[in-house]
């Protein structure tokens, strides 16, 4: 302080060599490298999220098939200790096809025709006998429809004439047999060798109910039964 009271003035001493302080950063402005850095931050966001639903998936996948495998492995062991190891076999179907509509056919066994001449056929051979009946050498129909008939006789030629023919009985008609169908023969002997031949009859008719159809030959010694299917009858519905 100076004298008489009064103060000296303030001095300040400025350095101009002293250096300036550092001036704050700029703001940079919002450019294409924030977005890139943004949309990659979203992009590995969802690659994470979506490996870990499929791990949950997988997870959840064999948890499942696990309890799967253990079940189906308990319920083995206990139908191994319930049931015996032997199985009994399983039936199979019949292969045999049933026809669809009624049909015979049958053949000449060891017996001879009846004295009447009607033919005898043998049914211990397996024949073919579908919703009809057979009864003293005849055929009876259960359906009435239209059938295809037939017949075949194999015979010796001599000189007597041979008559094979196919008859019906029925309860419509009092009287004597229907014949249907009907074919004679007659060969005139020529030395002393005989010859053999056959008889074929065949026809279409409309049957009823309970109509008996039979085979019957004239000269009965004259059929040759050699062969089961040398002789033959049957009938089918058309």
């Amino acid at each position: 302080m100076a004298e008489g009271g009064v103060p000296y003035p303030s001095v300040f001493m400025v350095d101009s060599h002293a250096a300036y302080p550092p001036l704050p950063p700029k703001p940079r402005p919002p450019g294409r490298g924030g977005v890139a850095h943004s949309l990659l931050f979203l992009l590995v966001g969802l690659a994470l999220c979506g490996l870990a639903i499929e791990a949950c998936f997988i997870y959840h996948l064999y948890s499942k098939q696990g309890s799967a495998e253990s079940g189906s492995a308990g319920m083995s062991i206990q139908d191994h200790e319930e049931f015996p190891k032997e199985v009994p076999p399983t039936s199979r179907p019949n292969p045999i096809v049933l026809p669809s509509k009624p049909v015979a056919h049958l053949t000449a066994g060891p017996q001879a025709p009846h004295g009447d001449g009607v033919m005898v056929w043998n049914m211990q051979a397996e024949p073919i006998l579908h919703e009809m009946e057979y009864k003293d050498g005849k055929l009876v129909i259960q359906k009435e429809s239209y059938y295809y008939v037939y017949s075949k006789i194999f015979f010796s030629e001599v000189d007597v004439a041979f008559t094979h023919s196919v008859c019906r009985t029925t309860p419509r008609y009092l009287g004597k047999d229907i014949e249907l169908l009907k074919s004679r023969r007659y060969h005139p002997k020529f030395g002393k060798m005989m010859s053999t031949s056959n008889s074929y009859l065949g026809g279409v008719f409309h049957l009823f109910e309970d109509d008996s159809i039979f085979v019957k030959v004239k000269n009965v010694t004259q059929v040759r039964i050699q062969h089961s299917t040398e002789n033959v009858f049957g009938i089918y519905m058309i």
